[in-house]
């Protein structure tokens, strides 16, 4: 059979009719009728774009096919095809039209699943597959054809629904879409800890010849390796969670979905995607090729995924995955807890190590309580080897437990942070006096707008069925000063750290009926337009002070 090549020089919504037209008066024999399919089913394809990534959604058992075609011009004409799963493992293949049996194609990298057809022997057929491939990885095929000719790619997926992208280019002198991968695209594991991992990787040549356009992107989890950044997506979506746009724009801002944590640090960014199922880091560290991955568990493996970034393309390249199990935590020292002394514990928040606190009841009925004075602390307290508490804490916060005599409570701490925390510690009797005064249903206080002026603020704060004293103290900051100051406070210290001008008040009051148990006070003698820190100190029957959630209230500006 021969067919005029004419057609390839139509517009394209005439190049398949004429070919299918032209095709009918072929003889009916049975390679001639498999022709006709052929012809049909490029007929009913879609035009692949050049030199974009297409973004295909394939339904189960449904084969989607697209073609493109490659005009006469040059003695050569070289292509090259690169498909990304996104999923799971698929089936796709190339099938050329051609008018001559001149071709050379090779896949540019083999696999077992991967059959490849030689075009250096005449074809018996006009249409024919020339390279085939099955699984889940990424694929790039590399052509060039030295006469015009039709091309078809045909994807399968017999497991479920999916998508892929795939990206076509007849322009090989433009540079790549895609960055490049070292010759050796292994991660390397450089070193473990308790709750780190260290990994190191050669530099993609794209790194070396554009660094401002590059970046590594390190993907942490504790289930399996993904092969393509596009795999990753797919995978966290399915687990419940929204992802941002890309990791290579993560750089630019974006609204994180309720389950994301976002942290900047050092020219660092992570995002912390959490699930039911774990969570899973993102963190894009620029162009340093080795990395210490903070804040993992003990005795724990994890999954590390290094993909090399295209800032401007958003195209990814992914190195070979690996995986470390993190050191088992060795037995920590433990300091026995007496009933009603208060202990002050540092907790180091760069190694992450517990801190552990034992105490043997002498009662039924206990409390521990914990006052965090910095930072942010995490608490974890068994009785005889079983979890009845696990919570980070801040703030004041109290667990009253039953059991029987001579239970053993372990407690267990550790700085959620990469700071230093600090706590206060007290387990006691419920007869005992306990470290703090009966405390308010919420220790926030109220400002009111509607009552502001130019040099006075009315603040109210709640208080108890008990008498107690209650001291107001003020302080005057900068707006690039609050985030600072907020933070870097130690909210275990009274009224003695306090500088003697910033005293406003102390007063004493109760109610008995906690409906009414609210207090207000109108601070005068403020600044016009000036930023204001307020505290509220509580003093109960122990005289240890409870301070109140600071508040930063504005005065106006004009009045």
């Amino acid at each position: 059979l021969k067919m005029s090549w004419f057609c390839f020089y139509l517009p394209l919504h005439l190049l398949m009719a004429a070919c299918l037209c032209h095709s009918i008066k072929a003889p009916t024999t049975s390679s001639q009728q498999s022709f006709k399919t052929d012809l049909f089913n490029f007929y009913h394809s879609l035009i692949l774009a050049d030199g974009k990534e297409t973004t295909v959604h394939l339904l189960k058992d449904i084969p989607k096919r697209y073609y493109f075609v490659l005009e006469e011009g040059r003695a050569l004409a070289p292509f090259t095809i690169t498909v990304t799963p996104c999923d799971i493992p698929i089936e796709w293949s190339i099938l050329v039209h051609k008018a001559s049996a001149s071709f050379l194609g090779k896949a540019a990298r083999g696999d077992h699943d991967t059959q490849e057809v030689s075009g250096s022997q005449k074809a018996p057929s006009m249409v024919s597959t020339i390279f085939n491939y099955k699984g889940n990885s990424v694929e790039t095929y590399m052509g060039m054809s030295s006469h015009s000719a039709l091309y078809m790619l045909e994807f399968l997926s017999t497991e479920r629904d999916t998508h892929i992208t795939v990206y076509l280019t007849t322009d090989t002198t433009s540079g790549h879409l895609y960055p490049e991968l070292p010759m050796d695209p292994r991660i390397d594991v450089i070193g473990i800890g308790h709750t780190t991992v260290t990994l190191t990787w050669k530099h993609s040549p794209s790194v070396l010849q554009h660094r401002e356009n590059i970046q590594y992107c390190l993907l942490v989890n504790e289930k399996h390796n993904y092969k393509s950044l596009c795999a990753a997506e797919t995978a966290i979506r399915s687990s419940g969670m929204k992802l941002p746009p890309t990791l290579a724009l993560s750089r630019s801002p974006y609204l994180l979905e309720p389950q994301q944590v976002m942290i900047l640090s050092n020219s660092e960014l992570s995002i912390i995607n959490k699930a039911s199922s774990g969570e899973v880091r993102q963190i894009c560290m620029g162009n340093k090729n080795t990395y210490t991955v903070p804040n993992l568990s003990p005795s724990t493996q994890y999954y590390f995924d290094v993909f090399v970034v295209n800032l401007l393309t958003n195209a990814s390249a992914a190195y070979t995955g690996t995986f470390a199990r993190t050191l088992e935590e060795p037995e920590p020292k433990v300091m026995e807890l007496k009933d009603g002394k208060v202990i002050h514990v540092v907790l180091d928040g760069e190694k992450q190590k517990f801190y552990s606190l034992k105490y043997q009841a002498r009662h039924k009925k206990i409390q521990f309580t914990f006052q965090l004075c910095h930072g942010q602390a995490r608490v974890h307290i068994t009785k005889n080897g079983k979890t009845v508490a696990l919570e980070n804490i801040s703030g004041l916060r109290s667990f009253s437990l039953k059991g029987k005599l001579l239970d053993t409570y372990l407690v267990q701490l550790r700085s959620t942070e990469e700071s230093n925390s600090s706590v206060k510690v007290q387990v006691s009797p419920h007869f005992h006096k306990p470290l703090f005064s009966l405390l308010p249903e919420s220790l926030k206080i109220k400002s009111f707008s509607k009552l502001r002026t130019c040099n006075s603020v009315t603040i109210a704060w709640l208080g108890t069925q008990e008498e107690s004293k209650y001291c107001v103290y003020k302080k005057r900051i900068e707006e690039d000063q609050v985030w600072m100051e907020l933070r870097s406070m130690d909210r275990c210290s009274g009224p003695e750290s306090r500088h003697k001008s910033e005293k406003v008040l102390c007063k004493y009051f109760y109610d008995i009926n906690l409906q009414r148990a609210v207090t207000t006070e109108t601070i005068k003698g403020l600044d016009a337009g000036t930023l204001y820190l307020f505290d509220v100190y509580l003093f109960g029957p122990s005289d240890i002070p409870v301070r109140y959630h600071s508040k930063v209230v504005k005065t106006r500006k004009k009045c």
